[in-house]
């Protein structure tokens, strides 16, 4: 699995910070238990279907901050967060989520880590990559977290079937760089790129 995290990532994997995936990957089972935090029917795919899923993102972003909307249960952000280091902002309204994500930062002693319990439409911060997990629509995910980017901001949306579509919706609304890549994880999914984001609506 080791080897599989580098080759999706492109970055190195140590053994201290595979165990700390490890280690992750036990408290989604066991909070399992109280609240559902992912599909059930995916626990037993819960290192391709989820971890490697996130960890693939890290290929096409240097390193730098981010902020993941809608976090959830970590996914895609904790798993950033151990494999690379970089600052993560982690925003999620619902409140046994974030106790969640809280306990996941206190027992893997994840510092680059910060915690908002709240939505992306109050926080008041610019970040280098946003991304967000099966959370809206790209054209509403753009707009709901346009604030937050930078002119050098690099989006990642994780997108399924749908991701030809929305990415033609994007183009309708929003001016800027926009490519889709194959995800590494799912021949029916894809990663949605943006960088140099523009509403039509602006000059």
């Amino acid at each position: 699995m080791i080897d599989r995290l580098k080759q999706v990532s492109g970055r190195d994997v140590p053994r201290e910070t595979y165990e700390r995936l490890e280690a992750y990957a036990a408290l989604l089972v066991e909070e399992s238990c109280n609240q559902n935090l992912i599909a059930a029917s995916t626990l037993d795919q819960m290192w391709e279907r989820h971890l490697v899923d996130s960890a693939q993102l890290l290929r096409y972003a240097p390193a730098g901050s981010w902020v993941d909307i809608g976090s959830g249960a970590g996914l895609p952000g904790v798993v950033i967060a151990i494999l690379s280091g970089d600052p993560v902002t982690l925003v999620e309204p619902r409140r046994l989520r974030t106790e969640f994500l809280t306990r996941v930062k206190d027992r893997l002693d994840l510092s680059n880590i910060t915690i908002i319990h709240g939505k992306g439409s109050a926080l008041c911060a610019m970040f280098e990559k946003i991304t967000a997990r099966a959370v809206a629509p790209a054209t509403e995910l753009l707009a709901m977290t346009h604030h937050l980017s930078r002119p050098d901001t690099v989006w990642l949306l994780p997108k399924g079937r749908s991701a030809q579509k929305e990415l033609d919706e994007v183009r309708r609304s929003w001016q800027g760089a926009f490519r889709l890549e194959p995800s590494l994880t799912d021949p029916d999914a894809s990663i949605l790129l943006a960088t140099g984001v523009v509403s039509r609506g602006k000059r």
